[in-house]
């Protein structure tokens, strides 16, 4: 056969397929385009519609930091963040460094269905080292799926989540390394030193997908002839960012976000009877978490504990966390010497505070480590850490609780000063209470004892 032969054979094999009986599938340039896939997956794409996934490339606090980091690096920054946060536009060269995503088409922008889907493998542990096929295959982790005329479909064990394998397709987009070499995100990292990682101990493995795509709800996958009754998977994926301007699905997202943070975090709350002084002991055991908490930029998160002792007629004695609406834990910071920020620290060469990514040169971390075992006869299996306040004069009461915020007032302060943000979404940045951290002490139920939630 010659070379011209060949290219006009291969030419007409589309056409030729069809004929045999299969169906006309849709080409590649529509599947990237997350409406194609709403008609047959309409609760998936819904769903999808209000994450974070969805909204990585139209947060004004990305575009704000990505636009900084090109000037104060002069280009050199190139598309270490929009490869994260809008991977098909980078890889059909839509854009380059992300300055031009107001141009670029919304199907391109965000993390999109057709990109996860089409991975066939994970090159590596962070930056998004994805190997996507392009040969209209979607993958999935069902292991029988019914045949359609939409595309074609293949079982893949990195996006099973009963599978050891899936959590690399999600990790290796949450860690993130900096040009300058610093692990500024570490989630996966931490995921895998977590009990929860561990595939020699029954029952403790729990991947990415079992915590962030609940599937607990019965139904089908696809609205398609045939499609037996399953248990479809979230395609919210909470954690612990929401959209600062007008967005699908905000209350829902809302929702989740408050749902997971409730049981991730045990407290206790002790009198401090071996002390010399007057004081109490606020303990956080962060147990069903899978990662660090909070994880992710953790540089960028603010989360603090609230701390409020009373007289007997119910007078401040003591504080420490108290955050207004609208306050800087930077602000309180100063002025707090008890405050206990759970956060990592981002510094600079000199070792001083850096809010920018791209200036920083060490993490210093300070947050809530993960079960590393299930076996409470080992002394790994408590991990809880702890912070003793100190008091002037005995309590009648004391109330303690977390604080979270997704990114901190002082980093938005930043970028609202250097232009680059505008202050509008200053009032959009969300406080959550994990409210499972909440305990109350009273001196005339609990004496000299401990509480906790089930002595509440």
């Amino acid at each position: 056969m010659t070379s011209s032969t060949r290219i006009l054979a291969l030419a007409l094999l589309p056409a030729l397929v069809a004929a045999c009986g299969e169906p006309d599938y849709l080409p590649v340039e529509e599947l990237i385009k997350p409406e194609s896939c709403e008609s047959c997956h309409p609760q998936h794409f819904e769903e999808w519609s209000g994450s974070m996934h969805a909204y990585a490339a139209d947060d004004p606090v990305f575009l704000a930091m990505n636009a900084r980091g090109q000037e104060e690096t002069d280009g050199e920054l190139g598309d270490f963040c929009v490869q994260c946060h809008a991977p098909m536009a980078v890889r059909t060269g839509a854009t380059t460094d992300g300055l031009n995503l107001d141009d670029v088409p919304q199907h391109l922008k965000g993390v999109t269905c057709y990109f996860c889907h089409s991975v066939v493998a994970v090159e590596g542990t962070h930056n998004n080292p994805l190997t996507l096929a392009d040969d209209g295959v979607m993958r999935g982790g069902i292991r029988d799926p019914v045949s359609n005329d939409g595309h074609r479909m293949a079982y893949s064990p990195l996006h099973d989540r009963e599978s050891t394998e899936s959590s690399a397709l999600c990790g290796s987009c949450h860690d993130i390394v900096t040009p300058a070499g610093v692990a500024i995100e570490r989630t996966f990292r931490e995921w895998k030193e977590s009990v929860f990682a561990r595939e020699d101990i029954p029952g403790a493995h729990l991947s990415c997908g079992k915590c962030h795509m609940i599937g607990d709800r019965e139904g089908t996958v696809a609205d398609y002839d045939g499609v037996p009754l399953r248990k479809p998977k979230d395609h919210s994926f909470p954690g612990v960012d929401v959209a600062l301007t007008p967005w699908p699905e905000k209350p829902a997202q809302l929702a989740g976000i408050e749902r997971d943070l409730f049981g991730a975090v045990n407290p206790i709350l002790c009198p401090d009877s071996s002390s010399s002084t007057l004081g109490f002991i606020y303990s956080l055991d962060n147990v069903f978490a899978g990662h660090m908490l909070p994880s992710g930029a953790a540089q960028d998160r603010r989360a603090w504990v609230e701390f409020i002792a009373y007289d007997d007629r119910d007078q401040i004695i003591f504080s420490s966390g108290v955050v207004a609406d609208g306050q800087a834990v930077a602000e309180v910071a100063a002025q707090d010497p008890q405050l206990w920020q759970i956060r990592d620290y981002g510094l600079d060469e000199s070792g001083d505070i850096a809010h920018m990514f791209w200036d920083v040169r060490q993490v210093k971390s300070e947050l809530l480590p993960p079960a590393v075992t299930n076996d409470p006869s080992d002394p790994a299996f408590y991990h809880a850490v702890e912070k003793a306040y100190i008091l002037a004069q005995n309590p009648a009461r004391v109330t303690a609780r977390m604080h979270m915020r997704p990114i901190g007032l002082d980093v938005i302060d930043d970028l609202i000063a250097s232009g680059h943000l505008e202050a509008k979404y200053r009032d959009e940045i969300v406080t959550f209470t994990l409210t499972g951290t909440e305990l109350e002490w009273r001196l005339a139920d609990h004496g000299q004892n401990c509480v906790d939630r089930t002595s509440q």
